[in-house]
């Protein structure tokens, strides 16, 4: 469903008659100028990338502790009153999408970074920090936050942590949930279930936090959390790989994490299309390595030695070429080659701006599966009359690759031919319609080919139990 295909719902809840009353009750909690109706919602807007389309809500407020949160919580449970919660605004599946009857609780004044503690290696910040804060905190003590990707300056944690984000480090230190400890979540009455704990072994019980951590919002919302830090790497190492084969790739992958001693943290796959976009004469990027190859590998490795660290991946390197195992290299010999060959690989609002318009995807696949699944997709996606290009990259060592497919309109129709043929193959080669973005309004019609019946229905008792009137991210990863 596209934002203009919504219906826009003139109602309060159930209760428009106690409309007033509903805001009265707010202006109780809040002063006045951290409370928005919906005629004052026009500069505001529901994605960061359609900064010039304002949200439709009856309103919206902006907390900035858990107990305002907690209050505004119980006041709309009160009031049978629908919400959403705002965050970075980065996401990709719709999730921030509202219909006007929807009240927008907004994160942005919950940012604060509350403690950090170097002996524990944790960090506990609030859900509205923005990632690359929290980056530069923890870089500040010498320690590391590790996950990472392009919309660390806008994203925050708590949608980070609600969406089980992912990103360029995934392969070595996992997912979102891999980095949470502890989690401070309040539910749609206000409860405000806290388990902000420091410790990794904690077997007292169900683990009540995985059950918010990828819930999308949908069964309570996110205020705070402790994160694991990582000490600070002294080393950082990259290189771009050429290469005319698939198999070869692979094959390289499992070469150079041999090579490498556990130290290799990126490993990222970039095609002959979308290196080529990226590194036109007319963008600011310079291509690494010439064009002419198929796919282009972007190694990262981290350690405490660089130059012991750049001498074993040069030597790798050396050894695959000698062996026919790649075509070339190229090493990155400072932070400005580093930032340059990152920068190929992030900058994807180039791709964004290379399309008329963009449809994106990120999907799972196992890696045996990956170079069948990827080709057929992309040829039968270039057969549709209306798409015009189609750019693949991902994160080829967990098993997860991104399209952005450039079309000429934004009709259902083409929007949901390209879904099949991106989508229908998962169920059989046991993949997922989403790696890491997650399912939100947009992927809710494709759940069941990456997840079963009984899956689904377990899903839905559990967002019944914990969200009984169903109020938190109405419509959204479950229809």
């Amino acid at each position: 469903m596209n934002r203009q295909d919504i219906t826009l719902i003139p109602i309060f809840g159930k209760h428009n008659e106690n409309m007033e009353a509903f805001f009265s009750s707010i202006l109780k909690i809040l002063p006045a100028e951290r409370l928005l109706r919906s005629d004052q919602l026009s500069d505001r807007y529901y994605h960061i990338w359609k900064m010039d389309e304002s949200p439709a809500a009856v309103g919206m407020a902006f907390p900035e502790s858990v107990e305002e949160l907690s209050h505004l919580c119980k006041i709309c449970f009160e009031f049978d009153q629908p919400m959403v919660v705002f965050g970075g605004l980065t996401n990709l599946v719709g999730a921030t999408e509202t219909n006007g009857s929807e009240f927008i609780i907004s994160m942005e004044r919950m940012n604060s970074i509350l403690e950090l503690d170097k002996e524990s290696r944790t960090i506990h910040v609030e859900a509205g920090a923005i990632l690359e804060h929290v980056q530069m905190e923890a870089e500040k003590n010498d320690l590391m936050l590790a996950m990472n990707f392009g919309a660390k300056g806008s994203a925050q944690i708590g949608g980070m942590i609600a969406t089980n984000a992912g990103g360029l480090r995934v392969l070595k230190y996992g997912m979102t949930r891999n980095l949470v400890k502890g989690l401070e979540v309040v539910m749609a009455d206000g409860t405000i279930i806290s388990s902000l704990k420091k410790i990794t072994k904690d077997n007292s019980g169900y683990d009540l936090k995985q059950m918010f951590i990828g819930s999308e919002g949908t069964l309570g919302i996110i205020s705070s959390a402790i994160l694991s830090l990582e000490e600070l790497p002294k080393s950082r190492n990259s290189a771009f790989v050429g290469f005319n084969s698939f198999s070869k790739v692979i094959e390289f992958l499992k070469y150079v994490d041999q090579n490498l001693s556990g130290s290799l943290s990126g490993f990222e796959v970039i095609w002959k299309d979308t290196y080529e976009c990226i590194t036109a004469e007319e963008t600011i990027w310079k291509p690494v390595l010439p064009y002419g190859y198929e796919f282009y590998i972007l190694v990262e490795s981290l350690g405490s030695d660089h130059d012991l660290e750049y001498t074993k991946l040069e030597k790798t390197l050396s050894t695959a070429f000698e062996n026919n195992l790649i075509l070339d290299a190229a090493l990155a010999n400072n932070s400005a080659d580093l930032n340059w060959f990152w920068g190929i690989r992030e900058d994807v609002s180039l791709l964004n701006a290379a399309c008329t318009i963009d449809q994106h995807f990120d999907i799972s696949a196992p890696i045996s599966q990956m170079e069948e699944y990827t080709k057929n997709v992309y040829l039968q996606l270039l057969k549709i009359d209306g798409v015009q290009k189609v750019f693949t990259f991902g994160h080829l060592a967990d098993g997860n690759i991104h399209f952005i497919v450039g079309k000429e309109d934004d009709s259902d129709e083409l929007r949901l031919a390209i879904n099949d043929i991106v989508y229908s193959p998962l169920k059989q080669i046991e993949g997922s319609v989403s790696a890491e973005h997650g399912i939100g309004l947009h992927k809710k019609d494709y759940l069941h080919l990456c997840r079963n019946q009984n899956e689904i229905e377990l899903m839905k008792m559990i967002k019944s139990k914990l969200d009984p009137k169903g109020l938190l991210n109405p419509g959204k990863v479950l229809s």
